[in-house]
């Protein structure tokens, strides 16, 4: 029998992966099939089986870019568990049966993996990765989903991507000041310490990805740039990866001349939850106006993500579904 074999760093990092008496192993061996051998700094498995072999090395590979990115002892069977449900069965979720080996090629090809990161990012649903390979196939992408479902985290992700690799040199955040019961003007301190509330989420998600010193670093040479949407008037962005977060709470207007200040060279990605619009009464979202007049433009992707994308806690998830089913009724 022909073996295929990872080398694992060392015996202390191998014994992490197996889990306590063997347990992450044997869940790992359960889902592959066939058996898995430790020896030394070494993990094995059957050669012969081509596709078991591609999904024991993305296995192994998720668990010690998980491990990398925690000091912590690493004996949570949860943590293997939702690698290989949701990573690599997520495309399933709808029912659907089995997972077919261009969904697979899919997931594999649409994990971002930053310069300098502290760990790689993976999607972990059909639609995350198709939202990933439209970020990467088209200069201007709307991604439209529920809270949770990963729209922001992978845009910021991306957008991280591409500048530490020097395929753009900076990116500029953004996103619409929607006043609910406070003023702007009213929060103390000057307009940094006033936008924070409202960019944090994004600085939240670059922390992530890469320590925390890079962003520092990146935030005071320039090259990652936050301001409120209305100073994007006038403004020509090029050569960045420009994102809309909240997209959802622009006015029609605010969405054309955003859309609208593209430069040469320039990536465009706009988020957003249209279950979420704090907009006044009778004023259209500038995203669903968007949506619906540009989603036929040659260059331009609509990604819809659904409550099936939802990966934080599960109850977020059961959550949202409530509101929907109630919406329906």
């Amino acid at each position: 029998m022909s073996a295929y074999t990872i080398v694992v760093p060392d015996s202390g990092i191998l014994q992490r992966v197996c889990g306590t008496n063997d347990s992450n192993l044997k869940l790992i061996e359960s889902f592959l099939g066939t058996s898995v051998f430790a020896c030394g700094n070494e993990l094995s498995v059957d050669g012969e089986d081509e596709e078991k072999t591609r999904k024991f090395r993305f296995i192994v590979d998720r668990i010690l870019d998980e491990i990398s990115e925690s000091q912590d002892e690493f004996t949570d069977t949860d943590l293997v568990r939702s690698i290989l449900n949701a990573d690599l069965n997520g495309f399933a979720q709808s029912g659907a049966g089995r997972v077919s080996s261009a969904d697979r090629a899919l997931f594999d090809r649409c994990s971002i993996s930053v310069p300098g990161g502290v760990r790689k990012v993976y999607p972990r649903t059909k639609g995350q990765a198709e939202f990933v390979h439209s970020m990467r196939s088209f200069d201007m992408v709307f991604a439209v989903g529920p809270a949770g479902s990963g729209k922001t985290f992978l845009a910021v992700a991306e957008a991280l991507r591409l500048v530490l690799s020097h395929q753009k040199s900076s990116i500029v955040l953004t996103r619409p000041v929607v006043e609910a019961g406070e003023s702007l003007g009213f929060l103390p301190g000057d307009l940094e310490d006033k936008l924070n509330p409202y960019i944090r989420p994004l600085y939240d998600a670059m922390n992530c990805v890469i320590p925390r010193e890079t962003v520092r670093k990146m935030v005071e040479s320039g090259i990652v740039e936050a301001a409120p949407l209305a100073y994007m008037r006038g403004r020509t962005l090029n050569d960045s990866v420009v994102i809309l977060d909240e997209a959802q709470n622009t006015t029609v207007e605010q969405m054309k001349m955003f859309l609208t200040r593209m430069g040469e060279d320039s990536k465009v990605f706009i988020t957003g939850d249209i279950t979420q619009i704090d907009l006044p009464r009778r004023v259209p979202s500038g995203l669903l106006h968007a949506v619906n007049l540009l989603k036929n433009v040659q260059g331009i992707a609509v990604k819809e993500l659904s409550s099936e994308d939802v990966v934080r806690n599960s109850l977020v998830k059961r959550i949202i579904q409530a509101y929907e089913n109630e919406e329906k009724q």
